[in-house]
């Protein structure tokens, strides 16, 4: 690992459908982009329950369907230590965002803690979460899809204004 790279850490609850799906689609835009020798993703689940697992079989299609590699996916947990390791931590829901704070070493830490559709477009300050899909059918999984689409899309443009004030800029 790379830590001259500036890093995102996309966070859900267990690291199996909505932020491994977030990684995938970032890494690869970041690379469309030309700059993934500038900026390196990772993501992780607030619980543990599925380290070491593969991402869910229902997130892996809809990334396969829309031409994104889904294999090399493997479940992790967030923890303290990801504050040190990651210059911006993007939550998907409000409850992942509670516990992501929780576990923040210093306030000033919490400074780089977002919610990831705060980049989203389409979203509004009273919808700011992304809908877990895990209990839903394939429908679910195709509009978290098209939400980290639109959000990632938007990160990547504001990406250079980020390495610019970020502390490995």
């Amino acid at each position: 690992m790379n830590h001259d790279r500036f890093r995102i850490a996309v966070v859900c609850l267990g690291n199996i459908c909505r932020s491994p799906m977030a990684h995938v689609v970032l890494e690869k835009k970041i690379a469309d982009a030309g700059l993934d020798d500038r900026v390196e993703v990772v993501s992780a689940g607030t619980g543990g329950w599925h380290t070491g697992e593969p991402m869910d079989p229902r997130a892996a299609a809809v990334l396969r369907e829309a031409g994104y590699d889904a294999s090399r996916h493997v479940a992790r947990k967030f923890t303290t230590d990801w504050y040190a390791e990651n210059d911006l931590l993007l939550a998907m829901d409000h409850s992942n965002y509670a516990d992501m704070a929780e576990l923040a070493p210093t306030v000033e830490d919490t400074q780089r803690l977002r919610m990831f559709r705060s980049f989203d477009p389409e979203a509004s300050e009273d919808d700011l979460e992304v809908p877990d899909p895990w209990f839903g059918g394939d429908e679910g999984f195709r509009e978290v899809m098209a939400i980290i689409e639109r959000s990632t899309d938007a990160i990547v443009e504001q990406l250079p204004e980020l390495l610019a004030t970020s502390r490995r800029g």
